[in-house]
């Protein structure tokens, strides 16, 4: 594999990506909090779905702060776990829709739309600080890509709260809910794949220098 290792690889973060970083964290765990006892209220599918994908978020970006100064190969091994965590949050979102068809529990809308409007606001305002470092190495990738989508998802939930208020059904709080498992799916698996793209590259920088030693002896 091609690799440009002329220069030492960069152990510092882009400026301005920990501070960031520390904002989204924060304002992750909070609407956390907020959403998960909005949704445990109102009985909404994509409401849970949101919060637990707010905790996931969290986590994601301890895991970033924790690997912000190693090496692309650290970083990139981070974005791996990250991207398969968002792919199984997917898969989770789309298990609870099925239970929630079967058990025929209609949420509350008005909860849904008020939370959901106060989610959007945090989620556009963190995905505005991180949009400068969203083509930036798998790690800054992955932290753009769980703002963004969680901003959609914010969207989508309110248009699920109209949904279920025209209707009386829960038919559009679980179409939404089985989007955002979609939406969290593809996302994991792009993230995945700019990963292994960073590991390979730093695997492959690391051996060039050592070849190029035993060479000279």
């Amino acid at each position: 594999m091609a690799c440009s290792c002329s220069a030492p690889e960069p152990k510092s973060p882009a400026p301005g990506f920990r501070k960031a970083l520390w904002i989204a964290l924060w304002v992750n765990l909070a609407m956390f909090a907020v959403e998960g006892m909005a949704s445990l209220s109102s009985g909404s599918v994509s409401l849970m779905a949101d919060a637990i994908d707010f905790f996931g978020d969290s986590a994601n970006y301890i895991l970033s702060l924790t690997v912000l100064s190693m090496g692309m190969l650290w970083r990139g091994r981070a974005a791996m776990v990250k991207g398969i965590t968002m792919a199984v949050f997917g898969l989770v979102v789309w298990a609870r829709a099925v239970w929630v068809v079967q058990a025929g529990i209609t949420p509350e809308p008005l909860t849904m739309g008020a939370v959901g409007l106060l989610a959007l606001a945090a989620n556009v305002s963190v995905a505005a600080i991180l949009f400068k470092f969203r083509e930036g190495d798998s790690d800054m990738r992955s932290v753009w890509l769980c703002s963004r989508n969680d901003a959609i998802s914010n969207i989508a939930v309110m248009v699920a709260a109209l949904g279920v208020f025209g209707t009386g059904t829960a038919w559009p709080d679980l179409v939404v809910a089985a989007i955002m498992g979609t939406l969290a799916i593809t996302a994991g698996i792009s993230v995945v794949r700019h990963a292994r793209s960073d590991i390979a590259e730093a695997k492959a920088c690391s051996v060039e220098p050592a070849a190029a030693g035993s060479s000279n002896r």
